[in-house]
């Protein structure tokens, strides 16, 4: 049975790029542009994956890592951030919000790949 990855991406070209390649590569995306909608999907669908922009309108990824890190039924989902921020401190905070794995924007599509199969 192929895995579930909730895309959480504001970007439409990014969300259908990270959904294309995830399909090309055997995995189920479930696309989610607003933020605000992430955690019910989540608690929905059970992913075993998520993908998630920190850099998004209305609520930004670290609140969305800390609202499902604090749930009981989607803390131990896997959360791969994917982000504009490559600063030197950037990685290190996304990790300490609760992100399991991240890679920056523009990907690298073998990097996004071997993430996601490393963590789903």
């Amino acid at each position: 049975m192929a895995k579930r990855v909730l895309v959480v991406e504001d970007n439409a070209l990014n969300l259908k790029l990270f959904c294309d390649l995830l399909r090309a590569h055997g995995y189920l995306p479930e696309p989610v542009r607003d933020g605000r909608d992430a955690v019910a999907k989540a608690r929905e669908m059970l992913p075993d994956l998520v993908v998630m922009d920190i850099q998004l309108p209305h609520v930004s990824g670290y609140e969305l890592i800390q609202h499902m890190r604090a749930d009981p039924r989607l803390r131990a989902i896997p959360i791969m951030a994917v982000t504009a921020y490559a600063g030197g401190d950037d990685e290190a905070r996304i990790r300490a919000a609760g992100a399991t794995a991240y890679v920056s924007k523009p990907i690298a599509v073998l990097r996004f790949i071997e993430e996601v199969k490393a963590l789903a």
